[in-house]
């Protein structure tokens, strides 16, 4: 649905170029006797990377919806990994290069958000923080307890993550799902 560049909004996605973006900064501008421009920070959602970009008042963008469904993820098989519908049953296959680092964080049977653009998936939406299991870790030092360093841990799905000293071996703790960061031992 086209609509002018004063109408844009942090979080809001456009089509600009060619490229779906996510709007994440944006602001009106008058600077002195210039003309007014709307100045925004742009996401491109298939690579990644942000720009800032200068819209005319009267600039006509194009906002584009997306649909989000929820799926559970089943197994991968190779460079694929199966989602399964959890409205229909429907199977699909997403590549592990449109997961990116998502893939560390999910276990089998775990229900995430699958973004769609026109039928075709676009992307995976995690919950703020997942909790996984600490496979392997060093041992901790008696009196480690009491000091500020953290030490690795290789978590279930192959993560790794910066840990206290005092967590061990086969315990739950829960990750902040943007950061990668330990957040506290999960609730047994």
């Amino acid at each position: 649905m086209p609509m002018n560049a004063t109408q844009l909004r942090p979080g809001m996605i456009i089509e600009w170029e060619g490229q779906l973006c996510q709007v994440m900064k944006c602001q009106h501008r008058t600077p002195g006797n210039l003309r007014a421009f709307m100045q925004a920070t742009l996401r491109n959602l298939k690579v990644g990377n942000q720009y800032e970009v200068r819209f005319s008042p009267s600039d006509s963008l194009e906002e584009v919806r997306l649909d989000e469904r929820p799926m559970q993820y089943l197994y991968a098989e190779g460079e694929q990994w199966v989602f399964m519908d959890t409205q229909n049953y429907e199977q699909i296959n997403l590549s592990k290069e449109l997961l990116k680092d998502v893939a560390m964080m999910i276990l089998p049977d775990s229900v995430v958000k699958v973004t769609f653009h026109e039928g075709k998936a676009f992307g995976v939406n995690l919950p703020k923080t997942v909790d996984l299991k600490v496979a392997s870790t060093e041992p901790s030092i008696k009196g480690a307890t009491a000091s500020a360093s953290y030490k690795p841990a290789t978590l279930e799905t192959g993560l790794v993550v910066k840990v206290p000293p005092f967590i061990q071996e086969g315990e739950i703790i829960r990750v902040d799902t943007d950061t990668k960061e330990y957040l506290e031992r999960a609730k047994s």
